[in-house]
């Protein structure tokens, strides 16, 4: 097991990676065949390849699970523990159910008729048919004279359909409210957690999770899973020391994990195998979501900023555009870890919600929302004034998947709209 200061050591005498100096990115090594790292095309498909920090410096070690100091001790450094599992032992056994056919056919073999018996059954099947009575005529018989009666009227399904809102549970809104700020407190990334990495910066972290947005938008996945991934990746960088060569397998681990929480089919394993043009195996891939499980604590139920500006709209209600613009100022907030990681989720959602609502409208955070979560414009402030230096300066960062993500005309292009000036504080 390599020492955090043996790390360190070898850490101040390789070369530092820059994130925005896109120079060195013409000096990553050629894929397996020669080709390029970055992108591959394949048909219609893209693999968006290795991740420009995703060079290893250092020779790493198996480290067997059972020695995974799984304390928070700085002084540990652990790179990817590799978790044997016998092959021999199933993970889970699929039950199949046996067709009606194959049913039957046990039933009939298992008790045979006699001949007397069967004609004892057609004769009361005969008998039953003459006592049967015809069913009760309808009052307003169906007027087929227009046509099939299977072609129903799809407005009043898609009318019922947009009225319904499976956040809107009034009897329990506020207890899910109060669980909501209560969790999120308990899946809280630490603070500064990067200070004390030994090989990854900022600016690799950003740089993955731009990457992450490509790769939701290359299998149109949810904005939630999106969110989860980021809370997963952070969650599970607070306790363990990662090389830059691995970090974008943590990304991929996080990435699958979220799908299959939140996404009702989510991608395969191969899939995420593809996605990094075939950087890293399926063996890699699993083992590295077996490590962040174990790391989370089985725990993948955060709240995230995402849930909580649902919560808002159920309050206040807003147009379109508010929401989309709200919801892409909450994304810009998760590729500057250092520094939103000292808010809360719900505290940025309010400032999203904030600032998107004044763009669009000129109106501030309302007293319904005050009184509701507790948050008045003056403890938004700090967050505030962040939030909106990150939206005017959204055009000129180095990342741009976000700004791009939200210029299609599925969320009103509203990266698109300029910023104001000025926020109203009052």
């Amino acid at each position: 097991m390599l020492t955090g200061s043996a790390v360190t050591a070898a850490a101040s005498s390789s070369t530092t990676f820059a994130a925005s100096d896109r120079e060195n990115q013409e000096n990553v090594p050629p894929g397996p065949k020669g080709e390029p790292r970055f992108t591959a095309t394949q048909g219609t498909r893209v693999a968006l390849g290795l991740l420009p920090a995703n060079q290893d410096r250092f020779p790493q070690q198996q480290v067997p699970l059972s020695q995974i100091p799984w304390s928070t001790n700085d002084d540990n450094y652990v790179d990817v523990p590799l978790v044997k599992m016998d092959p021999k032992q199933p993970t889970f056994t699929i039950h199949m159910d046996e067709p009606d056919t194959t049913r039957q056919k046990k039933r009939v073999l298992a008790k045979k008729i006699s001949p007397s018996e069967k004609a004892l059954i057609l004769t009361a099947a005969v008998a039953s048919v003459g006592t049967r009575k015809p069913l009760t005529p309808i009052d307003n018989p169906m007027d087929l004279s227009s046509g099939s009666p299977s072609i129903m009227d799809m407005s009043i399904v898609q009318e019922s359909e947009q009225r319904i809102n499976v956040n809107h549970v009034p009897d329990y809104i506020e207890d899910i409210y109060k669980y909501l700020r209560e969790m999120e407190v308990k899946c809280k990334p630490k603070v500064g957690y990067m200070k004390k990495q030994p090989d990854i910066t900022n600016n690799m972290r950003a740089i993955l999770v731009d990457w992450l947005v490509e790769v939701g938008e290359e299998y149109k996945l949810q904005n939630e899973t999106l969110h989860l991934a980021v809370n997963y990746i952070d969650r599970f960088l607070s306790s363990m020391s990662v090389l830059r060569g691995k970090l974008q397998l943590v990304g991929t681990a996080a990435m699958l994990l979220a799908s299959k929480f939140e996404e009702i089919y989510p991608p395969e394993v191969a899939e995420f195998v593809y996605i990094t043009d075939d950087t890293y195996t399926k063996k890699q891939v699993l083992r590295m979501e077996h490590l962040v499980l174990k790391v989370l604590s089985f725990d993948l139920a955060a709240p995230t900023i995402n849930q909580f500006l649902s919560q808002y709209f159920l309050h206040q209600p807003a147009s379109s555009q508010v929401e989309n613009l709200a919801m892409y100022l909450g994304e810009l907030s998760l590729i500057d870890a250092e520094t939103y990681l000292k808010y809360l989720p719900s505290v940025i959602a309010a400032a999203a919600f904030h600032i998107a609502n004044y763009t669009i409208t000129g109106k501030t955070w309302s007293d319904t929302l005050a009184k509701v979560t507790g948050y008045t414009v003056e403890s938004l402030k700090p967050c505030l004034m962040d939030l909106h230096k990150t939206y005017c300066r959204a055009a000129q960062h180095t990342q741009q998947s976000i700004r791009e993500k939200y210029k299609s005309v599925r969320y009103h292009a509203v990266s698109l709209i300029d910023p104001p000036e000025r926020l109203n504080l009052s």
